[in-house]
């Protein structure tokens, strides 16, 4: 009983602070809502999105909501408009639209967004069904293809890739989970896709068929690399998906959550401070997140960090660069 008794008292000690603390947040400025932009269902950054978006709600008392978006080429650019005040993106769209380069709005340079911290490496792989017999990129051509939605990192560079590679295929587009049903359903022969790892599309329909996953064979990876300075070499490990006990090598981008510059200041830091020192619920989140750690702010080599998020990295001891202030 006294054991329980003291149990309970210091239970409710923690909880005291744990409100307390909550409330000593400055709140000044901060929206009554906000929107994370996300992708399509059945994508990383669908999960990943939503999932931190409870955690705002939760740890920050603000309620915060994940949409459905075309990806990290929409994302950006409704974060540089401020329809939404906070996104998930992709380096390399978020660099072309920095530069105005964007093919969602071209010629407007993206000048208003801001980094806030890093999420995970994003990997181009492709899932087929074995039966199909294509085991490479390069047997994709004269085939059905689709590259997840308009406008995000996969629909991007996907074609970009293909064609890169002398490939003829018939590309399409379509939401990660609409995707895998038009291959199940034998509408497409191959979905070629990008997200963190383990995608729940891909985990979806090798649990339910006989499936192939590859990235880029020994004679394409040199020829991709080449051609798109932005891409870093990856290998999917073994065993990242049931049943796929062999590497996969493949091309990858990392990931960054980003904000208007109109975000307050506070708001930024306390949500770089939520991603950057609870590794083990962000994990919970998405296995992606294993790689949601302040030691990979780096990533970001060309957007200035919110001012919000460059006081929480100083704070750590981290310099931030003058050009990325």
């Amino acid at each position: 009983m006294k054991f329980n008794l003291l149990a309970a008292t210091a239970a409710a000690v923690a909880l005291t602070f744990s409100s307390a603390s909550a409330q000593e947040m400055d709140k000044t400025g901060w929206p009554a809502t906000m929107t994370i932009g996300t992708a399509s269902q059945g994508g990383t950054y669908f999960i990943y999105g939503n999932g931190f978006a409870s955690y705002i709600a939760e740890a920050l008392g603000i309620s915060a909501t994940g949409e459905v978006t075309g990806g990290p080429v929409q994302n950006v650019t409704l974060v540089e408009t401020g329809d939404h005040i906070m996104g998930l993106v992709t380096m390399g769209p978020a660099y072309d639209a920095w530069n105005g380069k964007s093919e969602l709005a071209p010629g407007l340079e993206h000048r208003a967004i801001r980094a806030l911290f890093p999420m995970y490496q994003t990997p181009f792989q492709v899932v087929a069904l074995k039966s199909s017999g294509i085991t490479s990129v390069s047997d994709l051509a004269g085939k059905r293809v689709s590259v997840g939605p308009a406008g995000g990192t996969p629909g991007t560079y996907w074609p970009q890739f293909i064609s890169a590679l002398g490939v003829d295929a018939t590309i399409s587009n379509a939401g990660a989970a609409d995707a895998v049903g038009q291959l199940a359903d034998g509408l497409i022969d191959a979905f070629a896709f990008a997200a963190g790892v383990p995608i729940s599309a891909f985990a979806q329909i090798a649990a339910e068929q006989d499936v192939v996953m590859f990235g880029f064979n020994d004679a394409e990876l040199p020829k991709i690399l080449e051609a798109f300075p932005a891409m870093a070499p990856l290998t999917i490990a073994s065993g990242t998906y049931a049943g796929h006990d062999y590497d996969q090598n493949t091309v990858a981008l990392w990931n960054f959550a980003i904000a208007n510059e109109s975000m307050p200041e506070t708001l930024a830091y306390e949500i770089t401070k939520l991603a950057m020192e609870n590794p083990d619920r962000m994990s919970q989140i998405h296995a992606a997140a294993s790689e949601t750690l302040l030691a990979n702010w780096d990533k970001n080599s060309f957007m200035p960090f919110h001012p919000g998020a460059v006081r929480y990295f100083t704070e750590k001891g981290i310099t931030i660069p003058d050009n990325l202030k």
